[in-house]
């Protein structure tokens, strides 16, 4: 089970550090004419880079507090965190149609749950 939590976590981080980095670093206008990226042309380009950052943090917050066994129970916290974006990002590509968008964050949900869940209820993530 707690190798399953470290995969589950490893993933969520790396997908949120990939989207993170092209929110942060990517024009608004190049991120817009990527499938998916219909909704960076509604949303001012700050909000946006502000979104990057948060996932950078989200990365951060999936992975380094159980490596360093400092606060390992902020591992679940964020994957909570990321439910709740997935949860707007869903929302948001479901008003634009986008439905395979609202696909991929279905299944990043799923994943933060399952670590949420292991986190909280198996301590998975302390030592």
């Amino acid at each position: 089970m707690n190798v399953a939590l470290w995969i589950c976590a490893g993933v969520l981080a790396a997908v949120a550090l990939v989207g993170g980095l092209t929110k942060t670093f990517v024009p608004r206008a190049k991120l817009a004419a990527t499938p998916g990226g219909a909704w960076t042309g509604h949303v001012d380009a700050r909000a946006i880079k502000g979104l990057g950052v948060l996932e950078i943090f989200a990365a951060v917050g999936l992975i380094l507090p159980a490596v360093l066994n400092i606060a390992p129970v902020m591992v679940p916290i964020t994957a909570v965190c990321w439910v709740l974006l997935m949860v707007g990002a869903m929302t948001t590509h479901l008003r634009l149609g986008e439905r395979m968008a609202v696909a991929a964050n279905v299944i990043y949900l799923a994943v933060a749950v399952f670590v949420a869940w292991g986190g909280f209820a198996h301590q998975a993530f302390g030592a």
